[in-house]
């Protein structure tokens, strides 16, 4: 090939390739303004448009009174102890469809912390039967949901505050499920449970704020462990105490 017929291939090669870069130089330099960006279409200069007179930004105002529900914190700024929402047979449900898709992953099934991606290799979660996290307030499992803990991310973009409670109420009950007394399940089930091994504990732990005859409902009152119901057992960021994904976080 001579010299002459490479000029005139890599001529209109080169204009291709100037045309690529420009192409995505306008990619990253749009034909739009940015926020407060200078304009001389509006007559104060600005792009941007003054907010209405009493602008709340969206998800930062709330009334004091819905605070528990949409924060897992009472109005002293602490942890709620105890589900601010009615616990019934349907919460339960939607809690155990929430938790088997988002939580299980990590968690497992039965919140032992040993779900299918911690046995593929991912850091390992806690386990809901630790005793730790059975006498943690309602509101911290809430919180850690919403906001993240440790290396788990906020599950608050993919789960709506009332799924995020049908999941604390959830977990309550797989820890009741895993901690109850033999002397509290009916006499048929009992048997089949002594018959596979079981062996009464020989203490009951605490579950929360719950006690062992939960009617579908909240049940106020003391911690059995006997902290002050509005105690925090666990604080944020606490490193003497592994968090919902083990030491090290998810």
């Amino acid at each position: 090939m001579s010299r002459r017929t490479k000029l005139a291939l890599a001529a209109p090669l080169a204009l291709l390739a100037f045309a690529a870069g420009g192409c995505r130089i306008d990619m990253h330099d749009q034909p739009k303004y940015e926020a407060y960006e200078k304009s001389s279409f509006f007559p104060n200069g600005s792009a941007s448009r003054p907010l209405p007179a009493h602008t709340v930004a969206r998800g930062s105002w709330h009334d004091a009174a819905e605070a528990p529900r949409l924060t897992g914190f009472g109005a002293d700024g602490k942890l709620v102890p105890s589900i601010p929402v009615p616990v019934d047979r349907a919460l339960l449900d939607r809690g155990q469809m929430m938790f088997n898709g988002f939580c299980a992953p990590c968690h497992d099934r039965t919140g032992n912390g040993r779900g299918m991606v911690v046995r593929r290799g991912f850091k390992q979660a806690a386990s809901f039967h630790d005793p730790r996290l059975l006498t943690v307030a309602d509101g911290h499992i809430f919180d850690a949901i919403t906001r993240g803990f440790g290396q788990m991310p906020s599950y608050a973009a993919q789960i709506k505050t009332e799924d995020r409670w049908a999941i604390v109420a959830y977990v309550r009950a797989l820890q009741l499920a895993g901690h109850a007394p033999l002397a509290d399940l009916p006499a048929e089930d009992r048997q089949r449970a002594l018959a596979a091994g079981a062996v009464a504990p020989a203490a009951e732990p605490p579950i929360g704020n719950y006690d062992k005859t939960f009617s579908g409902s909240p049940i106020g009152g003391g911690d059995p462990a006997g902290r002050s119901p509005n105690e925090e057992p666990i604080a944020h960021g606490s490193s003497g105490a592994a968090n919902e994904h083990g030491d090290g976080g998810h």
